[in-house]
């Protein structure tokens, strides 16, 4: 596949929604060891697959949207097992290139908990095909294919052309879709350039950004979701996730049209993906043009803590393509999570809509002592516990 003029495309060729959603960016080949351990004394290795941005496309293909995951992968067999497996979740694969100079990226990590100090990650990923994706080298046409456009920080870091990318992508131009970002701040990923800015700068052009409120304090040294949305007035949509205390959504609450995509009316502040949408729980206004809306998270028996930002992103995006309040965006965000943290590996079995939505309408005493264990978006399954 060859790409096209990007610029000029991009000005002047409308592109019509073909999908849902596009997901742009790396998915590697993951090895996870059949044993808790230093990587030094693993004998053995179980193979799966992890990318921020294929896990998004992976749940909400899970979550019955139509999904496109665009990207690039080396002609080996790595890449053909990525593609495979992506493609098994219902995802539309047809805009990923196939590289025959660069090999797919792939890496290995400990069994231990990714939070700790003990975890270890071994990256293989420099010279990857997807590090070598620039302005020019994917057609709009796959680019725009989507009524949401969603990208991660992670894509920036891997080389200056994919950073250059990113930047086109991220900057507002008529008839884009709306541009979801997810900081996925990786200080290791950065080396010499001051990633924390550049992220900062590129979240400014995206109408709906994600991001965590430790992240945040921990890139920019901004404290509490207040600060954060302060530094980050330009997206119509700001989602602060606050680990054990919930997630908070600043959402633009003014209509008309705006400087870039993702424009239109609707107080949800969903722009052109879900047109008119009323409703925004139990939020406030805060008295800057935003409706603020807190929802706390779910108790949650934690099988593996990995996934749960993705999951979480593919949750609030999924409830915003189908036009849901702010409030149900959120709630939905911390059940895609949910469904992560009780499984062992990145990607998990959605819960069923119907199931999800009965969840996601629970009055707020009934949500506040919702918990949810292994198995709980299964068939079959008890459905909740209450504690």
């Amino acid at each position: 596949m060859t790409g096209t003029a990007s610029g000029t495309v991009a000005a002047d060729r409308a592109v019509t929604p073909s999908v849902d959603a596009v997901c742009l960016g790396e998915s590697m080949v993951t090895f996870l060891p059949t044993r808790p351990g230093r990587l030094a004394d693993v004998p053995s290795y179980d193979r799966t697959i992890g990318g921020a941005e294929s896990n998004v496309a992976c749940a909400l293909a899970g979550a019955g949207h139509t999904v496109k995951w665009v990207s690039s992968v080396g002609a080996d067999g790595f890449g053909d097992h990525l593609v495979e497996a992506i493609g098994a979740y219902g995802v539309d694969t047809s805009g990923v290139r196939r590289d025959p100079d660069r090999p797919t990226g792939i890496y290995f990590r400990t069994a231990t908990d990714r939070a700790t100090d003990v975890h270890e990650v071994a990256y293989y990923r420099a010279g990857s095909a997807a590090s070598a994706l620039a302005p020019g080298t994917l057609p709009y046409e796959d680019l725009w294919a989507g009524r949401v456009l969603h990208l991660s920080g992670i894509t920036p870091a891997l080389s200056d052309g994919c950073l250059a990318l990113t930047r086109e992508l991220t900057r507002r131009a008529p008839g884009r879709p709306l541009l979801s970002f997810d900081i996925n701040h990786r200080p290791g990923l950065w080396r010499d350039t001051d990633g924390a800015r550049v992220l900062l700068d590129l979240a400014r052009g995206a109408d709906l950004v994600l991001v965590g409120e430790d992240e945040a304090a921990e890139a920019w040294d901004l404290h509490g979701a207040d600060a954060i949305r302060a530094a980050l007035p330009e997206p119509r949509t700001l989602v602060v996730k606050r680990g054990s205390e919930g997630a908070t959504a600043y959402t633009r609450t003014r209509t008309g049209h705006g400087s870039g995509g993702g424009t239109g009316s609707g107080s949800g502040g969903t722009g052109s993906v879900s047109g008119s949408v009323s409703g925004f729980g139990s939020g406030s206004g805060s008295g800057s043009g935003d409706t603020v809306t807190t929802v706390p998270a779910l108790r949650v028996d934690v099988v593996a803590p990995v996934g749960a930002g993705d999951a979480f992103a593919a949750g609030f995006l999924s409830a915003t393509l189908r036009g849901l309040p702010v409030a149900a965006r959120l709630r939905h965000g911390h059940l895609m999570a949910a469904a992560a943290l009780t499984v062992a590996g990145d990607l998990a079995t959605p819960p069923a809509r119907d199931h999800a939505d009965r969840l996601a309408a629970l009055d707020d005493s009934a949500w506040g002592t919702l918990r949810l264990g292994p198995g709980w978006t299964g068939a079959g399954e008890p459905e909740v516990r209450t504690a």
